[in-house]
């Protein structure tokens, strides 16, 4: 029978770096949630709120945090 020790030896990344890659998941989840939307109602219309702030700077930054967190989270070293 094998002890704990030698069972978390199998998994491929400790328990902080599953930790680390749920919060790059979560930020690039809300990255993507931020650049949604802005079409219009009316297709003769066009909608301005396309070139906000938070579509062209904000959500573009979360999504490459996010992905730059998930590297971060696959390339630290478990001190397990």
């Amino acid at each position: 029978m094998k002890n704990n020790s030698e069972e978390q030896q199998n998994f491929a990344f400790g328990k902080q770096n599953y930790i680390w890659m749920i919060i790059g998941v979560a930020v690039i989840i809300l990255g993507y949630i931020l650049l949604s939307g802005g079409g219009s109602d009316d297709p003769d219309k066009f909608n301005y709120a396309l070139f906000n702030t938070r579509r062209l700077l904000i959500a573009p930054l979360l999504i490459v945090g996010g992905l730059v967190i998930e590297v971060y989270a696959i390339m630290k070293k478990s001190k397990e």
